[in-house]
C-alpha cells in the first residue's frame, strides 16, 4: 500500500460509511469500498430475489406435473 493510501485509509473508511467509494486505477474502476450495512443490504436482496425465483419455478414445475421421481428420471437417464 502506498504512503498516500495509508494516510487516507481512515478517511476513506469513514466516507464509505456514508456512501460507496469507487477506487480507480489508470482511468478504470477497479474496486468499491462500502459499509458492511450496504453489503448486507445488497446480499440479502439477492438472496431474497433468488428464493422468490426458486419458488416461482417450483410452482410452475408442480403445475406442469413434474414430480421428484420424474425429475430424478430425467436427470439420470434423460427419459
Amino acid at each position: 500500500m502506498t504512503k498516500i493510501a495509508q494516510n487516507r485509509l481512515g478517511a476513506i473508511l469513514d466516507e464509505a460509511q456514508r456512501e460507496p467509494i469507487v477506487i480507480r486505477r489508470q482511468d478504470r474502476d477497479i474496486a468499491v469500498v462500502m459499509s458492511m450495512a450496504d453489503d448486507e443490504r445488497l446480499t440479502s436482496g439477492n438472496v431474497r430475489a433468488f428464493l422468490e425465483l426458486r419458488n416461482e419455478v417450483a410452482a410452475q414445475a408442480a403445475a406442469a406435473g413434474l414430480t421428484d421421481d420424474r425429475l430424478a428420471s430425467l436427470l439420470t437417464d434423460g427419459t
